[in-house]
């Protein structure tokens, strides 16, 4: 068995190796904690207890999800604490590796974008300019359909239910397939952004070596790109300048960016002074727009990982032991996942 599984279903129970090695008769937090290193080997009475324990199918611990996502990237709040962050990118393990399993029986659609490496001299404005031409997508249109623009190129999506302040992440899967789990709960222009701002991630960082001293600016750098990609700079800057709070209605609805990234693209292209831009920052305040902006911009849905799920259920007929088994995976943990509004996973009789 895969030692890194047993690691894996704890940390996804939420128990610390103290709390585990106490549930359990006859191991001591030193043999786990060893166990969990690949340093030591269990009796198998204590093995099934563990994993009676922690409620996963027994061929669970025979596969392969490991401990980290190893090059990922977020956009979240920086209070969040590491327990939250571990939860969430947990979850998200679960998604990889669906996805990765499922590929042994559909095809994904494949990856279409073209990454570029910074290091070479393209900027972020370069390389968002470079997706909407490839895309052909005019640089005076806004990006409309975007989860369906994204899907259609390779990239899976998945709408996460949590009530965490991370707005999503971006990673690649084991078997190589770029995805995007973002957060359902948040407004739909910070759905967009943090989609354009994983790409740039994706487009940017996930192909190429990043040196260390640059690590800090990678966050930056997909801002930038998902700025210029929502609103092309040479097209906005006009609509930008003398910038009023009666215009942001209409260049919100038109963009479908939100109103502070807006003005913060205003202040960004000098449109207007540091000064206007204070008084804008009062204003939302004073407002109450920097909880809540007022105007909802359109969005589509994400549907390929939804659709997938369904091939199995209908095409392939897959009842709720047949999804335990070809996943193995939890009754609970697959419901979550697959938790669409069509209908949850059943047992056919």
């Amino acid at each position: 068995m895969n030692y890194k599984q047993f690691v894996f279903a704890r940390e996804f129970r939420g128990y610390t190796q103290t709390e585990f090695s106490k549930s359990i008769d006859g191991l001591s937090q030193s043999n786990l904690s060893k166990f969990e290193k690949g340093f030591d080997v269990l009796s198998d009475k204590t093995i099934d207890k563990m994993i009676e324990k922690l409620e996963f199918p027994r061929n669970f611990f025979n596969k392969k999800i490991f401990n980290t996502i190893e090059i990922s990237h977020y956009r979240k709040k920086t209070t969040l604490t590491l327990k939250k962050v571990q939860k969430f990118e947990l979850a998200c393990q679960v998604i990889g590796g669906i996805i990765d399993d499922m590929s042994l029986t559909i095809d994904w659609i494949p990856f279409n974008f073209n990454t570029l490496n910074i290091e070479e001299g393209f900027s972020p404005i370069v390389c968002a300019k470079n997706v909407r031409k490839k895309l052909k997508i005019d640089s005076d249109q806004p990006i409309k359909d975007i989860f369906n623009l994204f899907e259609s190129n390779g990239i899976i999506i998945y709408e996460i239910e949590t009530d965490e302040k991370i707005d999503g992440v971006s990673f690649i899967t084991k078997k190589g397939f770029p995805v995007i789990v973002i957060n359902k709960n948040f407004s739909n222009d910070r759905k967009r952004f943090t989609l354009a701002h994983e790409l740039g991630h994706i487009i940017m960082h996930y192909s190429f070596p990043i040196p260390t001293y640059r690590e800090t600016e990678l966050e930056k750098e997909a801002n930038a790109f998902a700025s210029e990609f929502l609103m092309p700079s040479n097209e906005i800057k006009n609509q930008l300048k003398n910038l009023k709070l009666s215009d942001l209605s209409f260049l919100k609805n038109y963009w479908l960016t939100s109103m502070r990234s807006i003005i913060y693209k205003s202040f960004e292209l000098k449109c207007i002074s540091k000064d206007k831009y204070t008084y804008f920052n009062i204003e939302f305040s004073r407002l109450g727009y920097n909880k809540i902006e007022p105007i909802s911009v359109y969005i589509d849905e994400a549907k390929v990982f939804e659709n997938a799920y369904y091939l199995f259920k209908n095409d392939l007929e897959y009842s709720l032991d047949d999804f335990k088994n070809y996943f193995n995976l939890p009754e609970e943990i697959l419901n979550n996942i697959f938790s669409f509004k069509r209908s949850k996973l059943k047992v056919f009789r």
